[in-house]
Parts: C-alpha cells; sequence; structure tokens
C-alpha cells in the first residue's frame, strides 16, 4: 500500500508554514521564498515519540525548582571560553555559522582535540568529507594522535542510533545542511530538513545533556542558510568574521544562553590552526607610537571586555560633481551624520570633500562611544594635523553638537590608562559624576559642545 502523501508550503527565510502557496510571506514580509515541500503521511514526526498518555506532565511551581549553578567545562581556549560565556554547559546547543574557507571546521576539530584530552567523549559527525580528509586535517592541526572519534553519517536516524549507543559527551554535526531525515520527502539542507533534523538533536541534547556543536553554511549576504528559527533554537550563535584570505579571524558571539553576547575572540590563522591573541587592543592600535594625520583612538566596548581600537579617516577634495561618503567598520548613515554634526556645530565645510573612514583591525563598530573618535579623526584630516601622541577620545555626539558620556566610563579610562595613555578628551561631567572624579593616571580634557574639541586636539 503506497504511503498518503501531504502537500506543505514552508517559506525559505523564516520557515513559516502554508496550507497553500504565497507570493509573499506574512510572517517575514519576503517575496518568492514558499517553496512546496512533500511530507509522508505515514511517518511519525520526533515530537509525537516516546510519548504516553498515562503519564502526562506535571507542572511545577517556580519556587520549587532547584536553582543550581551548572558546572562549565572549560576548553583551555581562554578566548573561546570567554565567547562561550566561561565554558560548555551541559546540554548545550551551539550554532557555528561563517564564510566558506574561515576555519569553522579548524577550530572545532581543535576544540574536539582539547575536550577530548580533557577525557572527554568527543563524536565528530562529518557529512561533507570523508574520514580520510578529516584525518589529514587533523594531522595538519598535530592532533592527529588525540582520542576524537569520527563518524561519516548524514542520516540523522542513524546518527540518533549511534549517539543512543555510545553516549558521547561532545558531538560536532559538519554540517546541518547535509544532514536528513527520512520522514520528510524533500532535498538535504531544505527548510524542512534543517528545521526537522535540528529538532531532533536538539531533543536529544536536553534529554541526554549532550553538547552539541552545529556548522551553519552562510548565505550570500552572511546570514547563516536555512529557517531563521534554527538560530532560535539553539541556545547559543558563533559567527566568525574576517577574510578567509586574511591571518587574522574574528569569532563573535551573537546569542548565548548561557553568558553575555556581544564577546568577541581573536584568532590567528597559522599552518597549524587558530591560535588566539591575547591582547586584543595592541593588535587594533598598528600606529601607536607613530601618530599618523587623520587618525584617533577610542576604547570601545566588546561584550564584558574594552578594546582600544584605532580610527582612520581620509578627507581628499572632491574632483567630481557628487561627494563620495565611504565608511568601513561603521554604518554609513552615522557617519554622514556626525559630517552634518561637524559642518552644523564644529565650523567646518565638508560639502566638497570627499570622506573615506575604516576602523583598523577589520572590526565593525555600532556602539556611539566612537562619535568623538570618528570626528576627532575626520578633523585630524580635514585640517592636515596629526593629534597628540597618547591621546585618547571617547563620548557620544548628540544631533545639537553636545557630547554625551557613555556607560563603563570608568572601565574605558582604565584601559587606555593600562596601555599607557596620557591624556584623554571626554564629555563635560555633570555634578553627580563618579566617573570623572577618579584618578587614573590620564589627564581628563572636558568638552561640552564639538566645537570645543578643534582647540584641544593638536
Amino acid at each position: 500500500m503506497n504511503k498518503k502523501v501531504k502537500t506543505a508550503y514552508v517559506c525559505n527565510n523564516c520557515g513559516q508554514d502554508y496550507a497553500k502557496w504565497h507570493g509573499k510571506c506574512d510572517s517575514c514580509g519576503t517575496w518568492d521564498s514558499i517553496t512546496e515541500i512533500k511530507i509522508s503521511g505515514s511517518s511519525k514526526s520526533w515530537t509525537g515519540q516516546n510519548r504516553t498518555l498515562s503519564a502526562p506532565p506535571v507542572p511545577q511551581l517556580l519556587s520549587s525548582c532547584k536553582s543550581e549553578t551548572m558546572p562549565r567545562t572549560k576548553s583551555g581556549f581562554t578566548e573561546i571560553d570567554r565567547v562561550l560565556g566561561g565554558g560548555l554547559v551541559r546540554g548545550a546547543f551551539i550554532l557555528l555559522g561563517g564564510d566558506p574557507g574561515i576555519g569553522k571546521s579548524t577550530i572545532l576539530l581543535q576544540l574536539a582535540a582539547r575536550f577530548s584530552a580533557l577525557k572527554q567523549s568527543v563524536l565528530y559527525v562529518t557529512g561533507e568529507e570523508s574520514a580520510e580528509q578529516v584525518s589529514m586535517r587533523a594531522e595538519r592541526l598535530q592532533v592527529i594522535s588525540s582520542a576524537v572519534r569520527i563518524l561519516t553519517e548524514t542520516s540523522i536516524e542513524s546518527i540518533l542510533t549511534v549517539l543512543t549507543n555510545d553516549k558521547p559527551g561532545i558531538v560536532i554535526i559538519d554540517s546541518i545542511q547535509t544532514v536528513f531525515t527520512e520522514t520528510i520527502e524533500s532535498a538535504p539542507g531544505s527548510v524542512s530538513q534543517i528545521r526537522e533534523s535540528s529538532a531532533m538533536l536538539l531533543r536529544h541534547a536536553k534529554t541526554t545533556g549532550t553538547v552539541f556543536f552545529l556548522i551553519g553554511h552562510v548565505t550570500k549576504d552572511g546570514s547563516i542558510a536555512g529557517p531563521r528559527v534554527l538560530e532560535h533554537m539553539v541556545d547559543t550563535v558563533l559567527y566568525f568574521e574576517g577574510d578567509s584570505s586574511n591571518q587574522y579571524r574574528i569569532l563573535r558571539t551573537v546569542k548565548n544562553r548561557f553568558g553575555p553576547a556581544g564577546e568577541i575572540a581573536l584568532l590567528s590563522m597559522a599552518d597549524s590552526g587558530l591560535h588566539e591573541v591575547t591582547n586584543a587592543s595592541e593588535f587594533f592600535l598598528i600606529n601607536r607610537h607613530e601618530p599618523q594625520i587623520g587618525t584617533a583612538v577610542a576604547p570601545i566596548l566588546e561584550g564584558s571586555r574594552i578594546i582600544v581600537v584605532e580610527l582612520q579617516s581620509l578627507v581628499n577634495r572632491s574632483h567630481f560633481g557628487l561627494p563620495q561618503r565611504v565608511a568601513s567598520g561603521v554604518n554609513p548613515k552615522k557617519l554622514a551624520l556626525l559630517l552634518a554634526v561637524l559642518e552644523r556645530h564644529g565650523g567646518i565645510l565638508l560639502g566638497d570633500h570627499d570622506v573615506f573612514f575604516n576602523i583598523a583591525g577589520g572590526l565593525t563598530v555600532s556602539e556611539p562611544s566612537i562619535d568623538l573618535g570618528i570626528a576627532s579623526a575626520v578633523l585630524s584630516s580635514f585640517r592636515n594635523k596629526p593629534l597628540r601622541r597618547d591621546l585618547g577620545c571617547v563620548g557620544e555626539i548628540g544631533l545639537g553638537g553636545e557630547i554625551r558620556p557613555v556607560v563603563n566610563m570608568k572601565s574605558r579610562l582604565k584601559e587606555l590608562a593600562h596601555l599607557g595613555f596620557r591624556e584623554c578628551i571626554v564629555p563635560k561631567p555633570s555634578g553627580s559624576a563618579d566617573w570623572y572624579s577618579n584618578d587614573y593616571g590620564l589627564t581628563l580634557i572636558s568638552c561640552a559642545k564639538i566645537a570645543d574639541v578643534q582647540h584641544v586636539l593638536f
């Protein structure tokens, strides 16, 4: 007897289900993203397995639930442990995304070897490469002698059978787009396959306490391929940033249920794998001891730590009708807004000049604490004068040209003093500002308006 086949329509962008085809998804607003999938009517969904109607779940009072600190397993990679929130938590479900060739499989194979050396049972499941190819990478990374076990399989039912029998503590899936479940009649990598396969693995992780690392492909716009619901299902989302042709990589925590989001790890790629760069501020400060025209320094907050970055600007007279505004590392609209404030309240005319801006090291910053640093770099390039040596800038600029304080002023000033800076331009403090009265070993230069900054920069 033939299986009864049901048809469903799923949005490739957000995973929303529909009974019939639509041109536009009502959930995410994307056009032409709804595709048809076929579901076997006789197959059982994973949510219905092992359910017994005789023993329904019993709700509990929130006050009666035990609140115990979950132990964390550290890998020995200080930078990686930081982005994970201090180490691995039992039953964690972690998604790692990044461009092709940036080092996703490399870092997870290195982590697998580290955890196996700590007597953790690690299983590496690969659906893209053969076991021989993975062993070649392990030999290059000098971890071929580790106790990591490898499984070449793409069927989610077969993978779960192995996990049930062997009971590994840590499982790496490389990648989630290659695995499939036989209960859905669609190709691996489709929205329904990714969603259902991830849900089956998630259920196993939460019921057994197994830690899962999932490698996710990314689309051309840099987002993880598959339904957006995948990022909501997992506990932690990690993104690899940077150019695959560059030596340095940035691993950023986008979401973390077991720690702060926004943490970054700075890594360096070598023949033997990825290595930690412990002093991030020294890496981003390229021209620290030789100030250049159009360069300013500002402390930023990334997760729970302060990083001092170098801001670079080039202001040149435009030879075309429409001046260019090019920004790398910040939102171009942010740069345009600050240039308008400089023209209105700073007393300089930039309407016939091209302005190019860059944050050294390839870092992307969205917080407003670098506003004063951006304005200082633009003023330095426009005046063709370098800023004073060992001078930092921290503050937010308002539309009225006023300079405002930002959060964690104490920590930012302490980091500047720790790196040997001697001066810092700060907002004019209010009467109750406690950060201004402390002695950091810095000379604090307060400015209330952007027009006052030009007199103290050079």
